[in-house]
């Protein structure tokens, strides 16, 4: 923001949609963190695809109050661009999550914030194939941070090898991330006339509903969970937090200041769930996962950072609440 505007009354508005957005972000990237910590905690009372069909249904739920009649309102546009909504409920939906608690079955919960904070590497790639250049700085925060995650799953591992090994679990987490950034590129392009609440809603039953025949598969063969305090808790927590208020949150978030500043916000993630899984599950984080957590954040911030060139705003489909956002730079991209 320009020093000679930053007294008028459009440089406080400005200013203040700049910091609600960021709150937004915060809040949601910090909702965020702690499924990571639920999908480690469950992973042995409560099926993956039951994890994740109960976490849609308690979110459906949650949202339902608030968005299933704007959603009713607009059902012709969900009809007109049903195939959008459909992609983007099964990226963001069904696979994404399904993943992630699929992933907690055999790898750490620090490992998984840690591997999912890389993912605007495949976001830059989205962009670049786009036809977004990069630049120099960005191709160099993105080396960083595959330096990191390399580094993470071969000496920083334990395990005794300078070789990346792979457990199963790494391999569904960087499943999971490869969606959530095919996801990401998907939302930016949101139509416009779609209002926010609608998009939410109709995602959250869309993705639901896929997963269901896996439900009926998991119901068959693993058979159902018992509910109890600890599972019952941590899915209301991912259904409502998680899924409704955070989803809700980001979307706000992206609208108001756009992907890419908003992201710069979700690479607190991997800090946060690294701190949350040594305090709620014990997992081990020594200077090796540090040293890691350290490359994997400042080089997709570094990357991020170089993508904000300023430059004529432009405007971008609404949020949520129905609230038009700028988009400062050409291949913003928000991070789930």
């Amino acid at each position: 923001m320009r020093s000679g505007t930053a007294g008028t009354p459009a440089g406080r508005r400005r200013a203040q949609v700049s910091g609600t957005g960021l709150l937004l972000a915060l809040v949601a990237t910090l909702v965020w963190s702690g499924s990571f910590v639920t999908a480690r905690a469950l992973h042995d009372s409560v099926p993956p695809v039951q994890h994740a069909f109960w976490r849609w249904v308690v979110a459906i739920v949650a949202v339902a109050p608030f968005a299933a009649r704007p959603a009713w309102r607009q059902r012709h546009l969900i009809r007109r661009h049903l195939g959008f909504v459909l992609l983007s409920a099964l990226l963001g939906v069904t696979v994404y999550n399904t993943l992630v608690h699929q992933a907690g079955i055999t790898t750490t919960a620090g490992t998984m914030g840690m591997i999912m904070a890389a993912s605007p590497i495949l976001m830059a790639l989205y962009e670049r194939i786009g036809g977004a250049p990069l630049g120099a700085r960005r191709v160099t925060g993105i080396l960083i941070a595959c330096a990191g995650v390399l580094l993470l799953l071969g000496p920083a591992s334990g395990k005794g090898t300078l070789a990346p090994d792979l457990t199963p679990g790494d391999g569904w987490v960087m499943a999971a991330a490869a969606a959530f950034a095919s996801y990401s590129a998907l939302l930016k392009r949101r139509p416009r006339e779609l209002g926010g609440l609608p998009f939410l809603f109709g995602t959250f039953v869309l993705g639901a509903l896929m997963l269901l025949p896996a439900y009926g598969i998991s119901l068959a063969v693993q058979g159902g969970f018992e509910p109890t305090a600890g599972t019952v808790g941590p899915l209301l927590y991912v259904g409502v937090f998680s899924s409704a208020v955070a989803f809700f949150a980001w979307n706000k978030a992206i609208a108001l200041i756009g992907a890419a500043r908003a992201g710069v916000v979700y690479y607190l993630q991997p800090v946060c769930v690294a701190l949350l899984s040594f305090l709620v599950l014990d997992e081990p984080f020594g200077p090796g996962q540090a040293l890691c957590l350290a490359l994997i954040v400042g080089g997709v911030a570094l990357g991020a950072a170089s993508a904000r060139t300023p430059r004529r705003p432009r405007t971008v489909p609404a949020g949520p609440g129905g609230t038009p956002g700028r988009e400062n730079a050409p291949g913003q991209r928000p991070p789930v």
